[in-house]
């Protein structure tokens, strides 16, 4: 049999792997990306909120009423919402039905995190730097980073620092006392109202995560719970130390707040 169409359009059905073309990008559409793209944060400017890898899929939540051109969408994964230029997706995205979540469970997780710690440990030794807005590599922000690790191992987690934190199961954690915390967990930092940043536990208090110039490396590297360690910037991590977490599902898709 066929398979069943995509969605409606004004030009009639939309059936799946029709290409992309600027007449069918409208309000409801799901496409599956033949090649990365940027999703920015606004209708217009380069401020960027995410990047979408090739195989991920978006659907098409609205148009800027303005009249800057770009499309309001939402990444069908991880419920993140963005703007894109309609351009990028000339010929490098195919109409598809949003696919299901795959909802493992703790021990299905449990079981991919050596695959999450070796991406983690592989992309620590590429040249990067840390990007605002990056979850592809090799440059990323904090949460794009701990993202990308979970996804490439089939977990999706929420974008963010914040949502991941409340995502997670909590674990207690101060500086200097991390027995509960094991390879895996994601260390949460940040103001007393406000989680602003996060790194993977890799065991021993020891953290990867990318970090800005102001206070970090400029990119990935390892800093440590541990008050032992009295460089400058694992001092000003645990000055900021919120708690941890432990990832326990995946994420079904739907938009945070």
């Amino acid at each position: 049999p066929s398979a069943p169409p995509v969605a409606f359009t004004n030009l009639g059905i939309l059936a799946p792997g029709t290409p992309a073309a600027p007449e069918l990008l409208v309000t409801g559409t799901t496409w599956t990306l033949l090649a990365p793209l940027p999703c920015y944060s606004r209708p217009r400017g380069q401020g960027l909120a995410t990047e979408a890898a090739a195989g991920r899929q978006l659907t098409v939540t609205g148009a800027d009423p303005a009249g800057a051109g770009r499309l309001r969408v939402r990444l069908v994964e991880d419920g993140y919402p963005g703007w894109i230029d309609p351009a990028q997706l000339l010929g490098q995205a195919r109409a598809s039905s949003p696919r299901p979540p795959q909802m493992w469970g703790s021990a299905a997780i449990k079981a991919r995190l050596d695959s999450v710690l070796a991406f983690a440990e592989a992309a620590r030794h590429r040249p990067n730097r840390y990007l605002w807005g990056g979850s592809l590599g090799p440059d990323y922000d904090c949460s794009g980073f701990t993202q990308a690790a979970f996804a490439q191992a089939g977990i999706w987690i929420p974008r963010d620092a914040y949502q991941q934190e409340r995502f997670c199961q909590p674990l207690a954690v101060r500086p200097g006392t991390y027995g509960l915390l094991q390879p895996g967990d994601l260390i949460f930092f940040g103001r007393p109202t406000r989680c602003t940043h996060v790194g993977l536990h890799l065991g021993q208090g020891r953290y990867l995560h990318s970090s800005g110039r102001e206070h970090g490396h400029n990119g990935l590297a390892i800093n440590s719970l541990d008050r032992h360690h009295q460089d400058a910037i694992s001092r000003h991590y645990r000055q900021e130390l919120r708690g941890a977490g432990r990832v326990q599902r995946c994420h079904d898709g739907t938009t945070l707040a």
